[in-house]
């Protein structure tokens, strides 16, 4: 099981389709003593990798502090940056404090596309910086894309690109239109452009250089499975099944992309909101409707439910951007 921890909102770059909406720090994010507390929460509540983000969460002074308490607590620590400020002395402290990978943003093997797209020229450059720093300190790191039409046609560029790097993993991110990814949903892939680039990553999966996983498009297990392919990867949405975000301020959500708010870790307590609220029995039961409640692979695939939630306000209810006709089972 793993865990999303935003650590902070507080951000040095305003990328269009963030999720968080993340520049300014909340007033009242969770506190280096509250955060300890929530790790060892976590622990307790059977986790096993917890994910530090943000937000940008090197911005946060306490970050080698918290990591060093994840381990503490037999958590496997792992960070969500936009990388750029991984310079030597950095990935050495990360190293040093107990991280065990750094999972870093690139979305276009084109310098000027990447640092469009982040707002910030030269952005690119400091990610390959980061991921030379990381090597040197002998620190784990995987590459992060977001997917939009800009970029789509070459993503598996970019698994080849993470290779040379030295990355050991590409993880190729779905759109999904929540925080100020609202504002650019039209940019979000159409189905056919959906359907043909998670099949090239599947199809890919043979002789992929590292590990390729598509986020937010969990049509890929059963897709997978169909064409014989093999990986660790037995479910595709994990949302309040065996995963869930707590945000800056102690608010928990089933995923990052789903903002419905279930309680406030500070105050209820991250164990006993996980183990039960409504919800997340809900998600764990598979009730859903539409589509995905009558399709043979809603065990396996589960539907997106953050794309379900935006799509109809409901997080039962199917994935509008499924690869399977009327639940059937049967490839679009």
């Amino acid at each position: 099981m793993l865990v999303s921890w935003n650590v902070t909102k507080e951000c040095n770059l305003r990328c269009a389709h963030c999720y968080r909406d993340a520049g300014e720090r909340m007033p009242d994010e969770l506190t280096t003593e509250e955060g300890k507390a929530l790790l060892k929460d976590m622990a307790l509540a059977g986790f096993r990798v917890v994910i530090l983000s943000g937000g940008e969460p090197l911005l946060r002074e306490d970050i080698y502090d918290l990591i060093a308490c994840a381990r503490e607590n037999g958590l496997r620590p792992v960070l969500g940056t936009n990388g750029i400020l991984i310079d030597p002395s950095v990935a050495k402290r990360l190293k040093e404090a107990g991280l065990a990978r750094a999972g870093m943003s690139l979305d276009s093997v084109d310098p000027d596309l990447h640092d469009r797209f982040r707002g910030e020229k030269g952005a690119w450059e400091k990610i390959v910086q980061a991921t030379r720093a990381c090597r040197e300190a002998g620190l784990e790191f995987q590459i992060h894309t977001t997917v939009t039409q800009w970029n789509w046609e070459r993503v598996l560029d970019i698994t080849g690109y993470s290779a040379e790097l030295g990355a050991l993993a590409h993880h190729v991110f779905f759109l999904v239109p929540t925080g100020r990814g609202k504002g650019i949903e039209d940019f979000a892939l159409k189905a056919d452009q959906y359907r043909t680039l998670l099949r090239a990553i599947v199809a890919r999966q043979w002789d992929a250089e590292i590990e390729l996983k598509p986020v937010c498009a969990p049509q890929f297990v059963p897709l997978a499975r169909e064409t014989g392919v093999a990986m660790r990867f037995s479910r595709g949405c994990l949302a309040g099944v065996s995963y869930c975000c707590v945000l800056p301020n102690g608010d928990l959500h089933p995923c990052p992309y789903l903002p419905l708010t279930l309680g406030n870790v500070r105050y209820e307590g991250f164990k006993r909101l996980w183990e039960e609220h409504t919800v997340f029995k809900d998600l764990r039961a598979a009730h859903y409707t539409g589509r995905c409640g009558k399709c043979a692979h809603r065990q396996s695939c589960g539907g997106c439910r953050a794309r379900a939630w935006h799509s109809a306000g409901d997080y039962l209810g199917e994935d509008p951007a499924c690869l399977y006709i009327r639940g059937s089972g049967a490839l679009c």
